[in-house]
């Protein structure tokens, strides 16, 4: 078993996946509860209990009530509930716990209390609220949904499909009818239109939907000739963008 004492001498500071927490405080869990939350939605953690920010080994006098009272706040308080393993360390009879969070797969793991729900993310060394950006990518992750499966905010009717619906009927023999949509997953029941469906519109209005080539003057960038020869953007859609490549 390694010795606390090295063991917390090697962390040396908090970081993305370490916490030190001098106190277990009852009265306010939120103060750690949202690293919980954090590092389950992100690759997982330990919070020590008994050590300060100093990494100074203060101890616990009843750890036994730690535990029980830790388990419960995580249970009550973050949902879905977290995978988590709770130990103790002891030091010059002094006590310490141990709480490992394991990352979690059911995103986003909310800190719930006084009716409201709270995504926390760990960015550097500090737990903080989820930005939407972050809350869309936990979502997916949790539903275990790829970008191109995810839903739009475009319905059909929105956008229009003459190019693919020709090219469709040019390379298949067959015209592509509505209900293709849904089976091919581009367009949900409620017609709203997954990011697949929208990159094969005729408007195609996802900025990411392009590309970047350039030509170099030499066979590789690391040549003396530097400079490069030809670059060009290609925009549109995903048979736009096919037909540019060739």
């Amino acid at each position: 078993m390694i010795k606390l004492e090295k063991l917390i001498i090697s962390l040396k500071a908090e970081t993305t996946e370490i916490e030190f927490k001098e106190k277990i405080e009852l009265n306010k869990p939120r103060s750690w509860l949202k690293t919980v939350s954090a590092f389950c939605n992100g690759i997982g953690g330990t919070i020590y209990f008994g050590v300060n920010d100093n990494r100074e080994i203060i101890g616990l006098s009843n750890v036994q009530k730690d535990i029980e009272k830790i388990s419960e706040l995580i249970k009550a308080r973050i949902e879905p509930l977290a995978n988590f393993k709770i130990s103790i360390i002891t030091q010059n009879n002094k006590d310490v716990i141990r709480l490992e969070i394991i990352q979690g797969t059911k995103t986003p793991y909310y800190y719930v209390a006084d009716g409201s729900k709270i995504v926390y993310v760990r960015i550097g060394n500090e737990s903080v609220n989820a930005p939407s950006y972050i809350m869309n990518e936990l979502v997916a992750k949790g539903e275990k949904l790829t970008f191109d499966a995810m839903v739009s905010k475009y319905n059909f009717e929105d956008l229009s499909f003459t190019l693919f619906k020709a090219t469709y009927l040019q390379r298949t023999g067959k015209r592509l009818e509505e209900k293709d949509f849904i089976s091919f997953g581009l367009m949900t029941e409620a017609r709203k239109l997954t990011f697949a469906g929208v990159l094969f519109s005729d408007q195609c209005p996802l900025l990411q939907s392009r590309i970047f080539c350039t030509r170099w003057n030499g066979l590789d960038k690391t040549s003396i000739f530097e400079d490069a020869v030809d670059d060009r953007e290609y925009s549109g859609n995903l048979i736009m963008l096919l037909e540019n490549r060739i």
